[in-house]
């Protein structure tokens, strides 16, 4: 999703999304340890994401 998306969504469902997107990081890392991983810049996409959301997460608290 795109920053101009995620501003759109409330607290409740840009916290899911966190949740959501952490969860498949630590799949990620764990596909990556047994090997199962096909590209490791799956992690940065992920990483991006989860700043991403962070970031709009906080701007929504500050105002």
């Amino acid at each position: 999703m795109k920053s101009a998306d995620l501003r759109e969504l409330s607290l409740e469902e840009l916290n899911q999304i966190k949740i959501d997107t952490k969860f498949e990081l630590a799949k990620l890392k764990f596909d990556h340890a047994t090997r199962k991983l096909d590209s490791v810049a799956k992690f940065k996409t992920t990483r991006k994401k989860i700043a991403r959301v962070l970031t709009i997460i906080s701007e929504k608290n500050n105002q």
